[in-house]
């Protein structure tokens, strides 16, 4: 027996061998087969020339099927059926897909209260003769934690060929909020019990004669196996965005973010509680009313980069901005030549409690990301920030030649002496840092044009080919390195970056939430889209999801003109969309008093106060226990210079949900290019004008050689597809 199995598992197959046919069909190549064995309902799907995978349409929990009638609608298969506990309504679909995709809804309305304490998993591979702990196979990637119900993976033996499996978490919502169960952990599984296990409520019963959906389940069906990790990628990519059309979506709210950017702006210059003074200069606290941990250097830079974005967007000035700017080259360090984390006159503040928090001792995505920071300051102008990137970018260079481009977690900066070797046992360093230190060369490079800094990108980068989903650490940093990647992609034409930047962005892409959470708390903010921050982290986070929002502008900018993966283009606009709806509930002022923490672990959460907390969790959990995030405060401001324009001349601006290229101005016109696919639509929105101004605005579409007209959706609100060149004139 190679992999051991339980006995709703183990008898699968002979159940299925004696099962009643209740009906058959085929779906191109593949052969569908539908069965009554008892207490469960099975599909199973044939491959060509190979075996059969079983999928559980239905399971009738400790009770048989004793009807289940079959309508063939055509495009649509019917069963109606029951139990002694209730009646089930299962609908098999047929989306039009290439490759070809089943989709199973199943729902379930319980004939008295009922409590559910046990569900098996709801995939089972099968054999010809053989039996099922037998049979052996990969699984690529599976729903972690709240994350997309989703799940990959290739039937080996025998060899069939993959499927990716996609549960539409959001439908069971209903189920939760009434059972108080959560959706977490439910898709995954280990080989050959797989699939989605529904979840059980063994103390809270759900009611008599209410429908409930228990499953509404994708499944692509693929005759080819994965041979390496850039098809396993590449191709995750292109299978969530087959399915994403066909996947329900909530409507995005629209966020008044030039109010929520005044807002900040003036409680965080104002609020004692995020400031520490040290040299008699002021320093953001990483969270308010933290004072016990010393200033950082990538506290103030995560503010001062988006802030300067939003200053020249706005043409004006803050002090805020001058605050930030007094006492940052204290943070360089004349014994090593570089930039250091903490503030070095209050390193005795350190309590030693966890590894880096020690004098000298370094995080290694935590010196390349400040350098980063610091060199986008400098390419914006920022004499300051150059003046420190320049003079710290060798060490960085010495560092990454000390551990031939594979840094460990934690480090001491003076003698490289290795602190933290890896992220887990066997699991290695933080994958994800080559990555962020060829951004930091490229970046070097740009700014003083010397080839080295080109040639230790190219050599840094070598370190993540064959990771595949694995090069994925910290999600804002491999966001970051796939822009970079394409950057090096338009230097070289070499394809292999445009290839490993599909690698990062598929490890970003498996740590999102693809379904509304709609129980509990869930139900006071939005989660569609919203991005994890490390592969195992329990809640999203405020900084690390306004970076992905960041970095995923810069792809779409750096790739425009670029033949990249079509599913990109799909899935990347659309996780921007959501994300200007989304990022704004992460401050205190828009969410219940009673969904937040009362026990702070940092610091404390001051309800009023426009700034964001740092954690959102699970429906059931309450948010903010991390504390209330000073360096994510910085999202209301580099949200706006990305999803806003001015029309100067009109006295207004104009928000648009899509990321946006190719802006030109002329008299009396703007014109510009939306990216993204035009199977799926982008809004735009006028605002602060007056009605003579609005009486004026013409909106214009480009069609063949042509612009046509096109009128509002709503007042002032207009839509438009993906990839449209639009032209707006006065």
């Amino acid at each position: 027996m190679l992999n051991p199995v339980t006995p709703w598992t183990a008898t699968v197959q002979a159940d299925i061998v004696g099962a009643s046919l209740l009906h058959e069909a085929s779906l191109l190549n593949y052969r569908l087969q539908f069965y009554n064995a008892g207490d469960s309902l099975w599909l199973t799907v044939q491959w060509p020339n190979a075996g059969r995978i079983a999928f559980r349409l239905a399971f009738g929990m400790n009770s048989n099927f004793d009807k289940a009638d079959v309508i063939d609608e055509g495009d649509e298969i019917v069963i109606d059926a029951a139990t002694r506990l209730g009646r089930y309504n299962i609908r098999i679909s047929f989306p039009e897909t290439d490759p070809p995709v089943v989709r199973y809804t199943t729902t379930f309305t319980a004939s008295f209260q009922l409590l559910i304490p046990f569900w098996p998993r709801d995939i089972v591979p099968l054999t010809y003769d053989g039996r099922v702990e037998n049979t052996t196979g990969i699984i690529h990637t599976h729903q972690v934690g709240t994350r997309s119900g989703h799940l990959y993976f290739s039937m080996t033996r025998p060899q069939n060929g993959s499927v990716f499996y996609f549960q539409n978490l959001s439908a069971m919502s209903d189920y939760c909020d009434v059972s108080q169960t959560s959706l977490a952990e439910t898709v995954g599984g280990t080989w050959p019990e797989i699939g989605f296990e529904f979840p059980v409520n063994p103390e809270k019963p759900i009611p008599a004669g209410i429908e409930y959906t228990i499953s509404d389940a994708f499944v692509v069906l693929d005759e080819n196996i994965v041979k390496n990790d850039v098809q396993a990628t590449t191709q995750f990519l292109n299978y969530l965005a087959l399915l994403y059309p066909h996947i329900s979506k909530p409507e995005v709210p629209y966020q008044d973010w030039p109010f929520i950017a005044e807002k900040t702006m003036e409680h965080l210059h104002l609020n004692k509680g995020s400031w520490t003074m040290v040299n008699d200069s002021p320093y953001l606290n990483a969270y308010v009313q933290d004072y016990e941990t010393p200033s950082e250097i990538m506290v103030q830079l995560a503010v001062k980069l988006p802030l300067h974005e939003y200053l020249v967007w706005s043409e004006s000035s803050h002090p805020l901005y001058e605050d930030l700017n007094k006492g940052l080259d204290q943070f360089y360090d004349e014994r090593i030549r570089s930039i250091v984390r903490w503030h070095p006159a209050l390193v005795d503040q350190l309590d030693k409690s966890e590894e880096q928090k020690q004098d000298m001792v370094m995080d290694s995505w935590y010196l390349h990301h400040p350098l980063l920071n610091l060199a986008r300051l400098a390419h914006r102008g920022d004499k300051i920030a150059e003046k420190l990137f320049v003079e710290s970018v060798d060490y960085a260079i010495k560092a990454a030649h000390h551990f031939n481009y594979e840094w460990p977690v934690f480090y001491k900066m003076t003698t490289f002496e290795v602190i933290k070797a890896e992220t887990a046992p066997g699991k290695g360093g933080e994958l994800d840092v080559p990555g962020s230190y060829a951004h930091v060369m490229l970046m070097a490079y740009k700014l003083m044009g010397e080839k080295r800094f080109l040639t230790e990108a190219v050599r840094a980068l070598k370190s993540l080919e064959g990771l595949g989903f694995d090069i994925f650490y910290q999600a804002n940093n491999t966001a970051f390195t796939a822009g970079a990647l394409a950057e090096l992609y338009r230097e070289t034409k070499d394809e292999k970056y445009l290839q490993l930047s599909y690698s990062c962005l598929a490890g970003v892409f498996k740590n999102m939430q693809l379904w509304e959470c709609g129980y509990g708390y869930g139900k006071n903010f939005p989660s569609f889209f919203s991005v994890f921050p490390l592969n195992d982290a329990q809640y999203t986070a405020a900084y690390e999801e306004f970076e992905v929002f960041a970095a995923l502008h810069h792809y779409m900018e750096v790739t425009d003109g670029i033949d990249i993966l079509p599913s990109l283009k799909i899935l990347i606009p659309e996780f921007i969309k959501y994300a200007t709806g989304r990022l704004a509930f992460y401050f205190p002022p828009l969410l219940p008093q009673d969904m937040i923490a009362e026990e702070i672990k940092t610091g404390q959460v001051q309800k009023e106060l426009w700034v964001p907390v740092e954690d959102i969790h699970d429906g059931w959990e309450k948010s903010g226990e991390v504390g209330q995030e000073v360096y994510g405060a910085g999202m209301s401001f580099g949200v706006i210079p990305r999803q806003y324009f001015k029309l100067k001349d009109l006295d207004g601006m104009a928000f648009i949900d899509y990321p946006a290229v190719n802006f030109r101005s002329g008299k009396n016109r703007i014109t510009f290019r939306l990216t993204g696919d035009s199977g799926f639509k982008a809004s735009m929105r006028f605002l602060g004008l007056s009605k003579a101004a609005v009486s004026k605005l013409k909106i214009e579409i480009k069609q063949g050689s042509k612009y046509a007209e096109i009128k509002a959706l709503y007042e002032n609100i207009f839509e438009f597809p993906g990839n449209a060149m639009i032209r707006i004139s006065w």
